[in-house]
């Protein structure tokens, strides 16, 4: 067993899922009395049943969230021993060359590029001739006139 098993962090998510699940007991108390009240009806009921599984929830989360960590730092460990157990001249001969401690499972990233600034459009619409259709034409001159419009208002 680790020694960090009492944490802030810890200590506040158990008094945070104990303070959650108090509440939504609390929520369905009062809800069985509104059911068995004269004016209860069946939806009352419903909620008596569900609150106590909206204040289970929070605790299932945070077990499910530990046990994918576990899961997670488990195949970290084995991925390191495998690595470790290899012959650095072998797996600098694989991976091509690579860093030393770089992995081999993740593809290699290109260095980024310089942005050039974009050039600003040209203010006038272009007429836009297009004998096989009238109205792709008159559609593509309507959309250049609007973009004209727009880089006008912005510049």
């Amino acid at each position: 067993m680790r020694g960090d098993v009492f944490t802030p962090r810890r200590v506040l998510l158990v008094l945070g899922c104990a303070l959650v699940f108090v509440v939504c007991c609390g929520l369905a108390t009062w809800q069985w009395q509104r059911f068995t009240s004269a004016s209860g009806t069946i939806q009352n009921f419903g909620y008596v049943l569900l609150w106590p599984l909206f204040g289970v929830f929070p605790t299932f989360m945070w077990w499910r969230m530990a046990r994918l960590n576990a899961q997670h730092r488990a195949a970290e460990a084995e991925a390191s021993a495998t690595t470790s157990a290899t012959d650095p001249a072998d797996a600098a001969g694989a991976s091509g060359g690579a860093e030393p401690g770089a992995r081999e499972d993740v593809a290699a990233v290109p260095a980024p590029r310089a942005v050039v600034p974009a050039t600003r459009a040209v203010a006038h619409a272009p007429d836009i001739e297009d004998d096989e259709d009238e109205e792709l034409a008159a559609y593509n001159r309507y959309l250049a006139e609007l973009n004209a419009r727009s880089e006008r208002r912005a510049g």
